[in-house]
């Protein structure tokens, strides 16, 4: 089933997921345990990630397809279009239709690490909407989401043109929008009320990232760009001195129950999850929540 049925069905609030496919086999068994654990939550669908290019495709699609078969999750699978050839998207998602899987997350994508200056103008795929326009043109059968950003784009020169953007997709074929992290509610509330306002009537599932470390967060902050309140990280980092990463956890977790409570409550439609691979952390959030 497609993500925004099975949202208009559920009818109440719910979490899903976001898992990271290990790039080594060695890892799958202890992933599957954790993905197995966090059944418990009854999430509602789980993205699978894909990286830049293509690189770890074969990994996305087999790990996918273990979830949706032996698990019983809804993936929805990352499609990314840096690096990529029209060719091998096609490829890809002939093989996603094969296997059954009818949701995919389209966007753009990161740069590959380690090249300097990359310009995103000479691929094939300029853009997100490129995919959404290539799924809405030539594979019907799947249901395309893309990203949003309630705290800007790291890329984009004001507000006004985010939401242009935003709003492109959803007229390239998004059905849903599931967002980038961010640290506060209100940035989400008026990144929903902007686009309602722009005629956008698509569910918007905000993103919400568990703080567990002061390394991980740091190390994610650097790559999506989101702000994180001042004072907030000033807390962070006098608990990290007092208690070490224990202490951060502590206190990280705490924020993000109060965040996903708060979310729910202000009427988002659920609360997407990055588990980070992690299982503890997503079960002690779910149990605060009333899962």
């Amino acid at each position: 089933m497609n993500v925004p049925d099975i949202i208009k069905k559920k009818k109440s609030p719910f979490l899903s997921l976001e898992f990271f496919p290990p790039k080594e086999r060695s890892a799958w068994p202890e992933f599957f345990e954790v993905a197995s654990r966090l059944q418990a939550l009854h999430p509602l669908f789980c993205s699978v990630t894909y990286g830049a290019g293509g690189g770890t495709q074969d990994n996305t699609l087999e790990i996918a397809s273990k979830l949706q078969s032996e698990l019983k999750f809804t993936p929805l699978t990352h499609l990314t279009s840096v690096g990529a050839t029209r060719r091998n998207i096609e490829a890809f998602i002939t093989r996603l239709q094969e296997a059954g899987l009818t949701n995919v997350l389209a966007l753009r994508g990161d740069p590959p690490r380690g090249v300097e200056n990359f310009d995103f103008s000479r691929q094939e795929f300029t853009h997100a909407t490129d995919l959404l326009l290539l799924l809405e043109q030539q594979f019907p059968g799947i249901c395309a989401g893309a990203a949003g950003y309630p705290t800007l784009h790291p890329e984009s020169p004001s507000a006004k043109d985010d939401l242009a953007w935003t709003k492109y997709k959803v007229e390239c074929g998004a059905k849903f929008i599931v967002t980038q992290l961010f640290f506060d509610n209100r940035a989400y509330f008026d990144f929903v009320d902007r686009l309602a306002a722009m005629g956008v009537d698509v569910p918007v599932i905000p993103g919400v990232l568990p703080i567990l470390t002061m390394h991980s967060l740091k190390f994610i902050l650097s790559l999506c760009g989101a702000p994180i309140p001042g004072k907030f990280f000033l807390e962070l980092e006098e608990a990290h001195q007092r208690g070490g990463e224990s202490e951060v956890r502590k206190m990280g977790l705490e924020f993000t129950k109060i965040q996903a409570r708060g979310l729910m409550e202000g009427g988002a439609p659920g609360v997407h999850l990055y588990t980070l691979n992690k299982d503890d952390a997503c079960l002690e959030i779910g149990r605060d929540l009333g899962f």
